[in-house]
Parts: C-alpha cells; sequence; structure tokens
C-alpha cells in the first residue's frame, strides 16, 4: 500500500481515523507491540492479585507475581537496592526512556505526504493553511479539518509564490524540542561524566591508601597468646641465655629493677652467623616474659619512596609503646644499619636518613616503658658505631655455632615429632656434624624423613640420615650426565689424587668418601670430616690442606703428562690459604706482620679505595713466600704419589667400577688397617 491509497484527503476525517486506528489494531495483534501491550495489560490486569507478591520481592522475599525471580535466592532476595543505588537509577532512567520510545502515542504523530503530492494538494485548493518548520518540515491543514506533514527535498524558490497563488495561509516556526530529545542527548554526556567520576574516586581512594599504608611499619605482631616459644625450646645456648634472662626479669618485674636504681638495657644486639637461632632466642625471650612481639627484618625499611623508611620507624616504635610491655625484634640490622658514607659516592641517602631516625628513636626510647628492641645480625664488623654505643644496643650477645653436647639437645628438639628406629644415635649424629648450625640439624632431619617416606617406610633409620647428610654435603647427584669412558677415568685419577694423600698426610682430617658421580657443577668430589670441633688451625694443617688441593693436578701430570681446566678450583683453594698465611697469619719468614688486602668490596669496606699499606718490595717478597709455600707443597705432593703409583691406579680402577667409595672400602682396598670412623654413621 502505497502513501496515497492511505492518505485521501477527499474523504471525510472521520473514516480516516477508523480505518487508521483499525489498521493499527490488527498490526498490533501480530507485531511485537501487540505482544508488549499484552503483557502490561495482563500485568495491569493481575496488579491486584501480584501486588502483595511485588512488595514480598522488593523486602527481599520470594514473590510468585510476574517479577518472581527463577534464580537461587542471595542475601534474602536477587537484588539489593541498598548496595547498588546508582546502578538502579541508571537501570530505571533507560527503561523510562525505552518506554516512552515504544509507547508513544503513534495517532498523535502527523501522517507524511510525499513532496509532490502536497503540491498538487496546494495546486487544487485543497490547502487552507501551512507551517513551515526550518526550511525542511512542512506541516499543512487540508479543507476538511485533516492535517499532514511532508519534508522539503530541495530548495524551491517557488513555493512561497505558489502558495501566495493559491491564497494558502503560511506561517514559519522554529522545530520543537522534546524532554524526549533533550535527555537522549544529554545521556551520553551523562554516562562519561559519571564513568569519569567512579573512577576519579576510585583512584583517589586507591591512592590516599597506598600513601598511607607505605609509611606503616610491616612488622608482624605476635599477640603474647600467640607466643609459645620458650627457653626449653632452645637447645644449648647458655651463655646467650643468661644474658637475656634479665631482659626476661625486666618484662616481667620492672619494679624489682626501679626499686634498686637499675637500668635495663635498651637495646641487646644477637651476633652470631646464620641459623644459630637468634630469631627463635627473640621469641622465647617474648613467650619467657608474656609480652607482645614485633618481628620486622631490615630491609623493610629500605623503600623507593624517600622518607618512607623514616616513616616506617617512626610507626614501629609508636606501635610498641601502644602495645606496652613489648618487645621489638628487627632482623638483619645490617641492611639499614651500616655504617654512614661508606662505599662508592658516599653512601645511600635513604638508607642514611632511615638510620638516622632509628638512632633517633633510641636515644630517646624510655626503658621505663617496657618496650625492649632486639636486633640480629651476621655482620657486626659494618654496622655504624653510633648503633653500638651505650644507650642504644648497648648489650651484645653472641650466638655460636652449637658444641657436641648443644647438638644433641638439638638433635632431640627436632626429632621431637619424627618417628625414629632403635638403631638411631642422636649423640653419634651430634659427633659426626661438627661445625654444623641448628638450622642444618634441623634440616638434616627433616630431609632423612623425607628419604624414609619416599622409600615407602614408616620410620626413620640411620642409613636414611646418611643418605640426608650426603644429600646435604654433596648436593643432587647427576646420575643422567652422560660422560665417556676417557672422561670418566681421567676424573678418577683426578680424585684418587686428593683422596691418597688422606693416607699419608698426618694433619689432615679423616676421609669420608669420595665418589666420580657430577653433583652439580663439579664432576667429582673427595669429602672429609672433622671428628672434633676445632676452632684454630696450626701451619701444619694448613700446609697438609695446600697439598691435598694440589693431589688431583699432580695425579693428572703423572699420569697423562699434562692437565686439564677441572684443576681451576683447586689452585684458587691452595693459592688462597698460601697467601693468607703470609699476609695475615705469620707463617712465614717474614714473620709477625699483617699486610692489608687490596681486593676488599667496597660495599663492605669503611673507605671508598682500599690502599696497600706495604711498598713494592714487600709486595716481591710476599709473592716470593707464596711461591715458596706453594712449591714446597708441590714438590713433596708429588714424591708421595710417584711413590705410591700403584695405589693411585688401584684407588682410579675402584672408582671407574664402583664410582662411590668410602674408607672403610680404600682401607680394605690398599691393605691398611681398619679404623673407627667417627664422622660414619652407618
Amino acid at each position: 500500500m502505497n502513501n496515497d491509497e492511505r492518505f485521501d484527503p477527499q474523504r471525510p476525517k472521520d473514516e480516516q481515523d477508523t480505518k487508521h486506528t483499525e489498521g493499527r489494531s490488527s498490526s498490533d495483534k501480530s507485531g511485537p507491540d501487540n505482544r508488549f501491550f499484552s503483557r502490561d495489560e495482563k500485568s495491569n490486569h493481575d496488579s491486584n492479585d501480584d501486588s502483595s507478591d511485588k512488595k514480598n520481592y522488593w523486602k527481599g522475599g520470594e514473590s510468585s507475581g510476574p517479577f518472581r525471580s527463577k534464580g537461587p535466592q542471595r542475601n534474602g532476595g536477587p537484588f539489593q537496592p541498598g548496595k547498588n543505588r546508582v546502578a538502579l537509577i541508571v537501570f530505571v532512567v533507560l527503561l523510562s526512556t525505552f518506554v516512552i520510545m515504544l509507547l508513544g502515542d503513534p495517532r498523535s504523530a502527523l501522517q507524511e505526504v510525499p513532496y509532490t503530492n502536497f503540491l498538487k494538494y496546494v495546486e487544487n485548493g485543497q490547502v487552507i493553511s501551512v507551517e513551515i518548520q526550518e526550511n525542511s518540515l512542512i506541516k499543512f491543514t487540508l479543507v476538511n479539518s485533516m492535517s499532514a506533514k511532508t519534508r522539503i527535498p530541495y530548495f524551491d524558490d517557488t513555493l512561497l509564490d505558489t502558495l501566495r497563488k493559491n491564497n494558502v495561509s503560511v506561517t514559519g516556526t522554529v522545530q520543537d524540542i522534546s524532554l524526549l530529545q533533550v535527555l537522549l542527548q544529554l545521556l551520553p554526556w551523562a554516562i562519561f561524566l559519571g564513568f569519569s567520576i567512579m573512577l576519579w574516586r576510585q583512584a583517589s581512594g586507591a591512592n590516599g591508601k597506598m600513601m598511607s599504608s607505605l609509611g606503616k611499619s610491616h612488622a608482624k605482631e605476635y599477640m603474647d597468646s600467640d607466643v609459645k616459644i620458650t627457653f626449653a625450646d632452645v637447645a644449648g645456648q647458655k651463655e646467650a641465655k643468661y644474658e637475656l634472662q634479665e631482659v626476661v626479669e625486666f618484662l616481667k618485674h620492672p619494679a624489682k629493677f626501679q626499686q634498686i636504681g637499675a637500668r635495663i638495657p635498651k637495646g641487646v644486639l644477637l651476633v652470631g652467623p646464620p641459623g644459630t637461632g637468634k630469631t627463635l632466642l627473640a621469641k622465647a625471650v617474648a613467650g619467657e616474659a608474656g609480652v607482645s612481639f614485633f618481628h620486622t627484618s631490615g630491609s623493610d625499611f629500605v623503600e623507593m619512596f624517600v622518607g618512607m623508611g623514616a616513616a616506617r620507624v617512626r610507626d614501629l616504635f609508636e606501635q610498641g609503646r601502644k602495645n606496652a610491655p613489648c618487645i621489638l625484634f628487627i632482623d638483619e640490622l645490617d641492611a639499614v644499619g651500616r655504617t654512614r658514607g661508606s662505599g662508592l659516592g658516599g653512601g645511600h641517602d635513604e638508607r642514611e636518613q632511615t638510620l638516622n631516625q632509628m638512632l633517633v628513636e633510641m636515644d630517646g626510647f624510655d626503658t621505663a616503658s617496657g618496650v625492649i628492641v632486639i636486633a640480629a645480625t651476621n655482620r657486626p664488623d659494618v654496622l655504624d658505631p653510633a648503633l653500638l654505643r651505650p644507650g642504644r644496643f648497648d648489650r651484645q650477645v653472641v650466638v655460636d655455632l652449637p658444641d657436641i653436647q648443644e647438638r644433641e639437645e638439638i638433635l632431640k628438639i627436632h626429632c621431637r615429632k619424627v618417628r625414629l628406629e632403635s638403631d638411631v644415635d642422636l649423640h653419634r649424629i651430634a659427633r659426626a656434624t661438627p661445625g654444623t648450625s641448628g638450622a642444618d640439624l634441623a634440616n638434616l632431619v627433616n630431609e632423612a624423613a623425607l628419604f624414609a617416606a619416599r622409600n615407602g617406610k614408616e620410620t626413620v633409620s640411620m642409613a636414611d640420615v646418611e643418605q640426608a647428610r650426603d644429600k646435604i654435603l654433596l648436593g643432587v647427584a647427576r646420575e643422567s650426565r652422560f660422560m665417556t669412558e676417557d672422561e670418566k677415568r681421567a676424573t678418577a685419577y683426578h680424585e684418587a689424587g686428593h683422596t691418597l694423600l688422606h693416607y699419608y698426610l698426618k694433619h689432615l682430617d679423616p676421609l669420608h668418601k669420595v665418589t666420580i658421580i657430577p653433583h652439580g657443577r663439579a664432576l667429582g668430589l673427595t669429602i672429609s670430616l672433622p671428628e672434633k670441633d676445632a676452632y684454630t688451625k696450626n701451619r701444619s694443617m694448613l700446609m697438609d690442606w695446600i697439598k691435598v688441593c694440589m693431589g688431583g693436578y699432580v695425579a693428572e701430570d703423572l699420569v697423562y703428562g699434562e692437565t686439564t681446566t677441572g684443576t681451576s678450583n683447586d689452585i684458587k683453594q691452595a693459592t688462597d690459604v698460601a697467601r693468607r698465611m703470609v699476609t695475615e697469619w705469620g707463617m712465614s719468614d717474614l714473620g709477625f706482620v699483617s699486610y692489608g688486602k687490596e681486593d676488599e668490596p667496597l660495599f663492605l669496606g669503611r673507605e671508598i679505595a682500599q690502599h696497600k699499606d706495604y711498598s713494592e718490595e714487600t709486595a716481591k717478597k710476599i709473592d716470593s713466600e707464596i711461591s715458596r709455600i706453594l712449591s714446597e707443597a708441590m714438590s713433596e705432593t708429588r714424591s708421595i704419589l710417584s711413590e705410591h703409583r700403584d695405589q693411585l691406579d688401584k684407588i682410579t680402577e675402584a672408582l671407574v667400577e664402583h664410582e662411590t667409595l668410602d674408607d672403610q672400602q680404600i682401607r680394605e682396598l690398599l691393605g691398611f688397617e681398619a679404623a673407627e670412623s667417627v664422622t660414619n654413621l652407618t
């Protein structure tokens, strides 16, 4: 149907209205608009029945009406307007706009006719008045009072003459702007503005939280009920416990010290090698005293933002004052407490600023408040002297490596929860592990338990402990690495040279095991273990150690007439020991004198450049003495291995065949008398 058939100016208006309405109604019965209106009509029809259900829905209850949610109900209902008011408002506005656009009365809009038909109506005298809107739209009224509209498709300069000639009343207006058009035009800007405000608020809130958290201390707080470690859980360290017992007594009974006028140390510095239990001791002090414990590290104060480290120091001490009595424990103090102005470029400004703040806080810290600062480090030589003066860390407690009795006590503590077989002798294990720390022993017990579990056993045997110790000493064996027969034999001769010297030199630790199975970067290893705790070494022991280092080099030279690059580590160890014998320990003809080192790392020293404190002539003498020591050791090593070349070949053949030999097997192979090995656990 074209436009001429739908709009007839000759037909009365009532008939056209009737036909238009009927046509619209018939189309509504099958079109999408009919479905939309039918749904609303059904909703209006059932509004009374469903009103209570809708009220229950908005209250968070179930609904049986058309708004009922088919999904699971959460927190009293699937929708909570209190939490998403902005989203609710936007949803309502969009829904209202959509409804207005779809439900607008179509009869209120004028029917549009072609421009050519409009000109015919004018020429036939059927148009009585026109309203021209912005030279683009014409609304006109016919003689039968019907109204319609048309659009001007082009610029028609004869239009006014035509209208004037046919006595048509002409008016000009501006096109009306509806509220809906205004809302639709403003809606994108409103959405953009709202989204921008939301992002800005989130960003400002996140930045504010981030900046406020940067100045907060990262110390972990353990309340008095959380700290259950006491001195009974720390094996050995009798002297350290005695020093720290005063701190415990002060935290428990401060009036006892204050009445007599005594002042407890403001800070206690725990000094010792890694793994000796410095952190454990600090926790034990808090557990014994029954006070809160704040644990932090020196690296936590170092931040990329200037001044944040100092702010964290202030916050840490402020937390301590609020939670008094308590203990503030700073681990790895050397990370922030190094000597100011040291190193290349004069030091680190931010770190020094943090250290200055720590010095200020400790200087004005009153121990009467019941707050004790305990710090731990294994580098006390690089700490700033201002930290160590009386009034700050005025007490240093040495936490050293455990002796044999302390090692046995430590093993008992770590074996409490491990199921052991009857053959496990903790005293024997302690005697076979000299020079180990508490952390090393804990790792040994754990590795033994892992070996037992891996083999499907329910208890840990002495063999599992031996395997665990070998894994810790040697590392994981790389048995999958392929080696040719020549490489394997060359490695066996090298390790045999080291091994054989252990039976002809008197001042060495007993041989434990030798292997040509690659471990880590080493193609072979020769391990000797001390039978007792040794705190010093004499010249004979050092000379024999240099000879053992040379054993692999000499063996290769005797057998093949040349050496390999595998001797590089041996050469470095021997040269380093010989140099220290001359420059540090006075074990040369130069006598009782110490010479400075030229290669001290800048970040460890107190001076930008380490200068020589001896002349060039003295340097030549030092080099000459080092060369003499090495030459003397080389001559004796070559003599021993040349004299016992047959035994060197026997050890080599056995290594090629078995790959790993221990002390007992080597003694049987060479015909030596069997000796009881303290370090052998099986």
